[in-house]
């Protein structure tokens, strides 16, 4: 068994928003190659660029890593790390493809003694009974006399500097106890904070995916007490705050619930779930109560501007903020498209603003019309704006005449000014 100061070939798959940090964190110590089928991504990053800016110019330069498109390297490699999304599709099944897809490009190009260890989010079982036969059928060989796996659920929150990897507790687990000491030692050697040593690699997926089960049930809680409390006219937030000077009180805000995690993870288990012919009813219904969040912040926004004689036909409305949270530039799973949907189908006229995303990508995600922050403040300042929804409050809004226009909700309540907020 290698100590934690040995060096060990790694081979990531995936450079991701999980991968890319991950494949950094493993190069200060270890020989790795990164593996991405994005040709132009590879080519930005031995530039020294992350256009996700999850990762700086100065932290790539600084270690050596092999950036390659070509598959065959993972032959190279004592651990291969399989870091790809697992996403829903349109009607919240597990969209698995990815993952499988990597698994079976893997098992192509295995190497008699790898470890191959997965980081995507699944339900319990995936691991064991999706992908292992997948790399037994494309390696010729067999687990665990040839080769092993494991699991060690990633737990990377996008534009989020202080729980990065080496100060968040990693969890580990392996197809037996061997494989498990590997990889714990292996990540061991990159996490300062240490590791969890699940007893099964079932353990540790459903780990994973109550994390942030917990946390949509939560906010789904929050959410329905802003119902509740609006129509007693009382703040939410100041509600929250009083409530948390009580020691065992959980703070949690109202808001929309996307990105990769929370508005996704939940599907996975109430899946598997069903599948097992038991139906998940608090799970679901918090799902349901998150998912229709933006008709009720649109509604809001709705009835303030029918308050003051504003007609759909004559107000342009801004939608701020179209990555899923702040200051990161990550917009999958975005609830902000919804928002610009529901805005649309009242007959506004919408405008996107996102200093973090390219116009590009704003028109052909979030079908909107996009308008950097200098116009904004033009448009807010001359008139030109009757409403404005705050979706992900960026740094960059700081200071911007919000109060200008009509109606402003300001979703999380972060920014200066007392506006409406959930």
């Amino acid at each position: 068994m290698p100590n934690d100061n040995e060096s060990r070939t790694v081979c990531v798959v995936g450079l991701g928003y999980v991968g890319l940090p991950l494949a950094v964190e493993f190069a200060k110590r270890h020989r790795v190659i990164g593996l991405d089928i994005d040709t132009a991504k590879i080519e930005e990053l031995k530039r020294g660029f992350d256009r996700m800016r999850e990762v700086t110019s100065e932290e790539l330069t600084a270690v050596h890593m092999d950036y390659t498109t070509d598959a065959a390297r993972i032959a190279d490699a004592e651990f291969v790390i399989v870091c790809v999304p697992t996403p829903v599709d349109e009607h919240n099944n597990p969209d698995l493809t990815l993952v499988l897809n990597a698994a079976a490009t893997v098992g192509r190009h295995l190497a008699r003694g790898t470890v191959v260890v997965f980081e995507s989010t699944v339900y319990p079982g995936v691991t064991e009974d999706d992908c292992l036969p997948i790399l037994e059928r494309e390696s010729g060989m067999r687990c665990p006399e040839d080769f092993s796996i494991g699991y060690s659920p990633e737990r990377v929150n996008p534009g989020d500097k202080e729980h990065n990897i080496p100060r968040v507790v990693k969890i580990v687990s392996g197809f037996d106890e061997r494989t498990t000491d590997q990889v714990a030692t292996l990540y061991g050697s990159i996490v300062p904070a240490g590791v969890h040593r699940a007893p099964n690699i079932r353990t540790a997926e459903a780990a994973k995916v109550i994390e942030n089960v917990q946390r949509d049930l939560n906010i789904a809680l929050v959410n329905e007490l802003a119902m509740i409390f609006e129509r007693m006219g009382i703040r939410t937030r100041d509600v929250i705050e009083a409530a948390g000077t009580k020691w065992n009180f959980h703070k949690y805000t109202p808001g929309l619930v996307g990105g990769h995690c929370i508005g996704v993870d939940p599907y996975y288990l109430t899946h598997k779930a069903q599948e097992l012919g038991y139906h998940p009813e608090i799970i679901l219904a918090g799902r349901r109560l998150n998912d229709n969040m933006h008709r009720y912040v649109v509604g809001r926004l709705v009835k303030q501007l029918n308050m003051k004689g504003i007609a759909a036909s004559n107000a342009t409305i801004l939608v701020m903020g179209l990555t899923f949270k702040e200051n990161c530039s990550d917009a999958r799973n975005s609830r902000a498209k919804h928002l610009v949907e529901e805005l649309k189908s009242f007959g506004y006229r919408v405008l996107g603003c996102d200093p973090w995303l390219d116009d590009d990508t704003i028109q052909r995600q979030f079908k909107v019309e996009p308008v950097d922050v200098g116009k904004v403040r033009a448009m807010l300042a001359g008139g030109g704006v009757q409403g404005a929804i705050i979706a992900a409050p960026h740094r960059e809004f700081a200071g911007l005449p919000l109060e200008s226009a009509a109606a402003v909700i300001d979703i999380k309540g972060v920014l200066p000014g007392r506006y409406d907020t959930l």
